[in-house]
């Protein structure tokens, strides 16, 4: 009877020098390729054909602007604005919400007032975007508006998040679109050489992935 082996030798190849130096040479472009990519990855634009765009009021006044040109060369018939309530010490002229402001900034710069629609979103500390989706999805239901596509403005790397959860929030009947208004803080073509640009852009890709792995809501026929 053979005595059972416990300890087995086995030949295992391991880089040399040179071999790490390769290595690390192929991950630093993967890395400077990611990098040069990964911007346009994160804000991609990609039209439904709709006639409903929903703007993200949370932005900056010249990404709203972006959503000015949609509006004129685009063909939309209606503009709905979302966001929650302003942060303490930017409330002013009795607006209580940036759906509000940002409704009241796009009237001002040219789209009809019975145009535009501010559907606000309560307060929430997590999955806002989701949340003001479905504020959006309950206010069209409310309104006896059939909706077969939309087209979301968001801002830059922000844009692939809003894209994921709207149409998780709406569900595959209806087509929705995304158009990733330029960023104002930093500059898209180069954003690793400012700490702003690097941070937002970081900070986006994870909470992208964590919501495209981990994100799990309800059916889109239900409140949440």
């Amino acid at each position: 009877m053979k005595r059972p082996v416990l300890v087995r030798r086995r030949e295992v190849w391991f880089p040399t020098v040179w071999g790490w130096f390769l290595l690390l040479i192929i991950a630093a472009l993967a890395l400077l390729l990611a990098g040069r990519n990964i911007y346009a990855f994160l804000a991609p634009n990609h039209l439904s054909g709709a006639r409903l765009m929903i703007v993200e009021g949370w932005m900056a006044p010249r990404e709203l602007d972006r959503s000015l040109e949609m509006f004129r060369s685009n063909g939309y018939t209606r503009v709905i604005t979302t966001g929650g309530p302003v942060e303490p010490g930017l409330d002013h002229v009795g607006q209580i919400s940036y759906a509000n402001l940002a409704r009241d900034y796009l009237v001002l710069h040219g789209i009809p007032e019975n145009q535009v629609t501010a559907v606000p979103t309560p307060h929430s500390d997590q999955d806002r975007t989701y949340l003001s989706a479905l504020m959006v999805r309950e206010w069209l239901a409310h309104a006896q508006i059939a909706a077969d596509a939309l087209d979301v403005v968001s801002s830059g790397v922000h844009s692939r998040r809003s894209w994921l959860l709207y149409r998780t929030a709406f569900g595959p009947r209806v087509s929705v679109g995304i158009i990733a208004a330029p960023p104002t803080a930093y500059d898209p073509d180069a954003w690793w050489t400012t700490s702003t640009g690097a941070k937002v852009v970081v900070s986006e890709a994870l909470n992208w992935l964590w919501t495209e792995i981990f994100f799990r809501p309800g059916a889109p026929d239900s409140p949440s």
